[in-house]
C-alpha cells in the first residue's frame, strides 16, 4: 500500500520557487498512514527541469528545510511506499524517472498480476532496461512506450489517452498513478476495476486560474485549501494543464470493485473514499458486530464488563459496538505513536517486540473484568496474541476478542502486503481454534454480509466491492495457483529475511566499490538528490556537469 500525490500551480511565478514542493511535502505527511518505509518527491521547474529528493523513511526525515527549497517548480509528484512488490531497497523509493520520450515522473500504488509478461515484453520487444523489482517501473515504461510509438516531437492529449488506454489493456491487476510530463502538465489514472482509490480537487490559484491536486485520499484536500474532490473513476484517464483539464474513459467498462480492506484499514477515518466516508462505514461496522457480539455472547453464556479499542483503528467501531450492547467504553491501551504498523513490519519476532513498544496496557482498566477487545482484523494473529497476554498480565478475568473484519484467509494480491496464507492465523482454523491460537476466550467476527453493508449503504451504486482475502475470489482474473505460490514464497517471512540479508550484503560491497543504486536513487545516476542530508558529500555528481540540472547544495 502507498500514497501517491500530483500539484499543479497555475501561478506562473512558482515557477522559481520552492511552494509547489513544500505543499506537497505536507500533502504527504496526511497520506503517511498508507506507507513508512520512504517517501519521494520530483517537481517540474523552468525550460521543463527536474528536481528531486527521494530517500527511505519517514516524510519528517526524508525532507529537511534545505532539501525541500531546492524543489523548485510549479507542479510536481510525490509518493510514501510502504513494498509489496520488489524491496524495501533504496533505488526503489518513488517518484520513478524515464528520460525518454519527453521526460515522464510516476507514482503508483498498486500491484500488477502479470509481471512476467510485461517484462518479457519489455526486454524483447520494447528494449526497455528494467533495473528494480518494482511494478511501478514497470507500469512507467509500458507507459513511455506506449507514447514513444507515436514517433512525435511534441504530443498532444489524444497521444497520452491512446498511451494510457493501451496501458490499461497490457497491464493486469490494481493501479492508481500520477505522471508528470516535463513542462505539460499532470496524468492520473485509475485501474479499470477501481480497486485502488485516487480522486482530485481545485482551488483558486494565488494570482488567477485554478490550482489542481490528486491525491490517493480526500485528507488531504482540507489541509491544503482545496475543494471539490470528485474520485477517479475506474478506466478513466485525466491530464491536467494551466490551460485544461480533459477527462476520458480510456478502458471498456468493467465491474467496480474498490477494496473493501480501506474502509476496514488502511485509510484515515477522515477521508471520503468512493462516496463512502471512512468514519461512516466504521460506525456501521460497530454497529452491525455488536448485534453478532449479542448473538455470540449469549450462545458463550459470558457478560462483558467493558469495551477496550485497540489503538488506533478500531476506536470508532469499538465505541459504536459499546454504545449497541450498553456497555462502557474505556480507552485501556495507551499508544506510542512513534511505532509503525505492526502488521506490515517484516518478521514475526519484531512484529511481536513491536507491539509491546507500541501499546502499554494500563491495569485499573482490566484487572478483575471480562474485557472485549475490538481490534480491525486479525491477520497474522501475532499482534492479537500479544494483546490478549497483555489483557490478562494486568488482571482481565476473561478476554473477548471481536475483529470488525472476517477472517482473513487469503493473500492480497492488489497492493496490501498480506502474508501468505499459511502465515494468516485464519487459514484452515475454525473460529474457535483462532481463538485458542490467540488466547482468547472467545473471538467474535463480523460477517461478510455484514462488511459489505456497513459501506455499501452510504453508496449504493457499488454493487460489489473486492473482497478478496475473505473469499479468495479475484475480480481481475490470472490469478491462480502458479501465480499464488510465486507470490507466497517471495512474501513468507524466510524470504523477506533473506533479501534483507542480501541487500546488507550488497550495502558492505557498494562501501568499497564504484557501484551504486541506479534509477535516481542517488545523487550519481538518474536524478540527483540535492538535499545535503541524502546526497553525496564525498565526490561531486556527474550531473554537476552532464544531464539534469543538479541542486543540491552540499559542497
Amino acid at each position: 500500500m502507498c500514497g501517491i500525490l500530483g500539484l499543479l500551480l497555475h501561478d506562473p511565478l512558482a515557477t522559481q520557487t520552492a511552494l509547489a514542493g513544500s505543499e506537497i511535502c505536507e500533502g504527504l505527511s496526511l497520506l503517511q498512514h498508507r506507507g513508512q518505509d520512504a517517501a519521494g518527491i520530483v517537481t517540474c521547474g523552468s525550460h521543463g527541469r527536474f528536481y528531486q529528493v527521494k530517500a527511505n523513511g519517514m516524510v519528517r526525515d526524508v525532507f529537511d528545510a534545505q532539501g525541500l527549497a531546492g524543489l523548485k517548480g510549479w507542479m510536481g509528484v510525490g509518493h510514501v511506499r510502504y513494498p509489496t512488490a520488489g524491496s524495501s531497497a533504496h533505488a526503489e523509493a518513488q517518484p520513478f524517472y524515464v528520460n525518454s520520450p519527453y521526460g515522464i515522473v510516476f507514482a503508483h500504488n498498486g500491484n500488477l498480476i502479470n509481471i512476467p509478461n510485461l517484462r518479457q515484453f519489455l526486454d524483447a520487444d520494447a528494449h526497455r532496461h528494467i533495473n528494480t523489482d518494482s511494478d511501478s517501473e514497470l507500469l512507467l515504461n509500458i507507459l513511455a512506450n506506449n507514447l514513444q510509438k507515436t514517433g512525435k516531437i511534441r504530443i498532444n492529449e489524444e497521444d497520452i489517452f491512446t498511451a494510457i488506454g493501451d496501458l490499461m489493456s497490457q497491464c493486469v491487476g490494481a493501479y492508481a498513478c500520477v505522471g508528470m510530463l516535463a513542462g505539460f502538465g499532470l496524468i492520473a489514472f485509475r485501474d479499470p476495476n477501481g480497486i485502488r482509490p485516487v480522486g482530485m480537487a481545485t482551488r483558486a490559484g494565488a494570482r488567477g486560474g485554478t490550482d489542481y491536486l490528486v491525491a490517493s485520499e480526500s485528507v488531504v484536500v482540507g489541509a491544503l485549501g482545496f475543494k471539490h474532490w470528485e474520485d477517479i473513476q475506474a478506466g478513466e484517464a485525466v491530464i491536467i494543464t494551466r490551460q485544461k483539464v480533459w477527462r476520458r474513459q480510456v478502458a471498456p467498462p468493467r465491474m467496480f470493485t474498490p477494496d473493501i480492506f480501506e474502509y476496514v484499514y488502511f485509510a484515515r477515518p477522515d477521508s471520503t473514499l468512493d462516496g463512502i466516508s471512512v468514519y461512516r462505514s466504521r460506525m456501521a461496522m460497530g454497529e452491525a458486530l455488536g448485534e453478532t457480539a449479542q448473538r455470540e455472547l449469549k450462545k458463550a453464556g459470558l457478560e462483558v464488563d467493558v469495551v477496550i479499542p485497540v489503538p488506533d483503528t478500531s476506536r470508532v467501531a469499538a465505541l459504536q459496538l459499546a454504545q449497541h450492547l450498553g456497555l462502557p467504553y474505556r480507552e485501556g491501551f495507551v499508544k506510542n505513536r512513534y511505532v509503525g504498523r505492526t502488521f506490515i513490519m517484516p518478521g514475526q519476532s519484531q512484529r511481536r517486540k513491536n507491539v509491546r513498544r507500541k501499546l502499554n496496557a494500563m491495569p485499573m482498566e482490566f484487572a478483575g473484568k471480562v474485557v472485549m477487545l475490538v481490534d480491525d482484523s486479525i491477520v497474522r494473529g501475532t499482534t492479537s496474541e500479544e494483546i490478549v497476554q497483555m489483557a490478562k498480565d494486568v488482571g482481565a478475568k476473561k478476554v473477548v476478542f471481536a475483529s470488525c473484519a472476517p477472517p482473513i484467509r487469503y493473500s492480497n494480491v492488489y497492493g496490501i502486503d498480506m502474508p501468505s496464507p499459511h502465515e494468516l492465523v485464519a487459514h484452515n482454523r475454525t473460529t474457535e481454534e483462532v481463538a485458542q491460537h490467540i488466547g482468547a476466550d472467545l473471538v467474535i467476527y463480523q460477517t461478510l454480509e455484514d462488511l459489505v453493508w456497513s459501506c455499501r449503504q452510504f453508496n449504493p451504486r457499488i454493487e460489489h466491492f473486492d473482497c478478496s482475502v475473505f473469499t479468495g475470489e479475484y475480480v481481475t482474473g490470472g490469478v491462480d495457483e502458479r501465480y499464488l505460490e510465486h507470490l507466497e514464497k517471495l512474501r513468507n517471512d524466510k524470504a523477506k529475511l533473506k533479501k534483507r540479508l542480501s541487500m546488507m550484503e550488497e550495502m558492505e560491497v557498494l562501501a568499497d566499490s564504484c557501484n551504486g543504486p541506479m534509477n535516481g536513487a542517488d545523487s550519481l545516476i538518474g536524478l540527483s538528490n540535492h538535499s545535503p542530508q541524502i546526497g553525496a558529500t564525498a565526490m561531486p555528481s556527474p550531473n554537476d556537469t552532464v544531464g539534469l540540472h543538479n541542486s543540491w547544495f552540499g559542497s
